[in-house]
């Protein structure tokens, strides 16, 4: 039992260092980037709220789950945003590799029985095949666009981010887990780009 708490506790103050890891994202006030530990906790939060927009057989528990451990390996690779370099940047080979390297990493610390569990819930959002994982998605695309919304323009101004760009790079994946959240979000959004 010591050395599986020793493990277990190895990764939980290993994951605190996600704290410390700034996203291209502000609070919806604008006044300081979020770290990639509030963002996750607000996605979960977003789970709950927005269960009613989950498709049939989607376990919101999963989802949440999900969502709290699928930025961990940020605290290897940072934060790549999705408009980075075009758009070019986080999907990346380059971006997936270190991803990868880093989830060995840091699930690596865990007891295997739990790592292998929560490396496959990681593995899972990361492909976004199952709805679930789909749902999951959605609601990591839609946080941001809620904050840039609310903090008049956010890393849209900064990257210089299209209306089309969104939509492709954000609105498809919304829309692919949540279609009516998509619809009312890009309305949202569309008077934004003129």
């Amino acid at each position: 039992m010591s050395e599986r708490l020793e493990a277990q506790f190895a990764f939980l103050n290993e994951a605190d260092r996600l704290k410390s890891v700034l996203r291209a994202t502000t609070l919806v006030d604008g006044s300081r980037p979020e770290n990639s530990g509030e963002h996750s906790w607000h996605l979960a939060l977003y789970a709950l709220v927005l269960a009613d927009q989950a498709g049939p057989g989607v376990s919101v528990d999963r989802v949440i789950r999900m969502l709290i451990l699928h930025d961990l390996v940020e605290i290897d690779t940072g934060d790549v945003p999705i408009h980075a370099r075009n758009g070019q940047a986080h999907a990346s080979p380059e971006t997936l590799a270190a991803e990868a390297k880093a989830a060995d990493r840091i699930f690596g610390l865990l007891p295997p029985d739990l790592g292998t569990s929560l490396r496959a819930l990681w593995e899972e959002f990361e492909a976004a095949e199952t709805p679930d994982a789909r749902f999951a998605k959605s609601l990591d695309r839609v946080q941001p666009v809620m904050a840039n919304l609310m903090s008049g323009g956010g890393t849209w101004a900064s990257y210089e981010v299209t209306y089309a760009q969104l939509e492709s790079r954000v609105g498809v994946k919304i829309a692919r887990g949540a279609p009516a959240l998509w619809d009312w979000v890009k309305e949202k959004a569309r008077p934004w780009f003129g």
